[in-house]
């Protein structure tokens, strides 16, 4: 059983006068996702630029640090861009799943670039506290400390709220980077303190405290996305599915639960086990409920493939095809788990 979702996953309809099969919905969400991602790329770029008018005048490394980074966040939205784009594009003989994985694709050139920003600010840093430099305009410094701060709190609920609208996870992360970027660009007042007390040092080293803020995002912001490109999924999404499916009436037991992201959208493929004394037409119909329950209970869900088995032979170790020979082929056989 396949096909396509053209509603919320998480709307829920009695009735069966709709069709799931007209509107992808990723192709809704992801229209969405490229509009908020060309606007908080516009939002962070005029707060980088406002940050390097005042880095060029006043020579804070600490400031110096958080402009790089904004300008590597509004970075990061180009490879996020890109692959929304080709998201859009329909499933073909070569990519049968559609370029979903180009999302996960694109999160780790992001992670790459967050991990260039933090080697950057982080030599800067060190550079700075073996050869002291004098730090001008203190409050032009605290000025743009606090506007790196708005900058990113803006784009972070602008994030966080399109995304929790189309359901993408990701976008959601990306904009909770956004605000503890923000929170970074608050460390720079402390640089500012620092100095205006007579402690030159504390520029690079509240720059080095960035440096390390950023490297805790590359590591927190590097396990999902790997975790995804390797098929990763949260345990709590397989238990979701079993207890809806189980909801069924006519299903005995699910005996097989897979399911993988494709950007930031979920596809799953789940076992059920029915009654051996029903007609072909009936287990069809029975697969057709459990597709159109999963689709309108598990978030994020954009198919799901129902296979039906007889109770009396469930799961996929009945799938198993003995050891035989064939076409001059050695015995061999072949597992139905593999």
């Amino acid at each position: 059983m396949t096909g396509n979702h053209s509603e919320h996953p998480g709307s829920h309809h009695h009735g069966h006068g709709h069709d799931h099969s007209r509107v992808d919905p990723s192709l809704l969400t992801t229209d969405r996702g490229i509009w908020a991602i060309r606007w908080s790329f516009v939002g962070l770029m005029i707060t980088a630029l406002l940050q390097a008018v005042v880095v060029f005048f006043s020579g804070s490394v600490s400031l110096l640090a958080d402009t790089v980074h904004n300008f590597g966040d509004a970075a990061t939205a180009i490879p996020l861009w890109i692959a929304f784009r080709l998201a859009r594009r329909s499933p073909t003989k070569r990519f049968t799943y559609g370029y979903g994985r180009m999302e996960d694709l694109a999160g780790a050139v992001i992670v790459l670039i967050i991990l260039a920003s933090a080697v950057v600010t982080g030599y800067k840093s060190i550079e700075r506290l073996f050869n002291p430099r004098m730090v001008t305009h203190l409050w032009a410094i605290a000025v743009a400390s606090v506007i790196g701060f708005a900058g990113n709190e803006v784009v972070a609920r602008f994030r966080i709220r399109v995304g929790k609208e189309i359901g993408s996870a990701a976008l959601v992360a990306d904009g909770h980077h956004a605000r503890v970027d923000g929170l970074t660009s608050l460390g720079v007042l402390f640089g500012v303190l620092g100095i205006s007390l007579g402690y030159p040092w504390a520029d690079p080293v509240v720059g080095l405290l960035i440096t390390l803020a950023i490297l805790r995002i590359v590591w927190s912001a590097g396990k999902s996305v790997f975790m995804r490109l390797l098929d990763g999924i949260e345990p709590g999404v397989v238990d979701e599915i079993v207890e809806a499916v189980n909801d069924i009436p006519g299903v005995q037991s699910v005996s097989e639960v897979r399911v993988r992201w494709l950007g930031h959208r979920l596809h799953g493929e789940i076992n059920i086990a029915l009654s051996p004394t029903l007609t072909v037409e009936q287990g069809h119909n029975v697969a057709v409920e459990v597709r159109h329950h999963l689709l309108h209970h598990v978030p994020y869900l954009s198919n799901a493939t129902v296979h039906v088995d007889p109770s009396n032979a469930a799961g996929e170790r009945h799938h198993d095809v003995t050891e035989h020979s064939h076409d001059g082929y050695p015995p061999h056989g072949h597992s139905g788990e593999e």
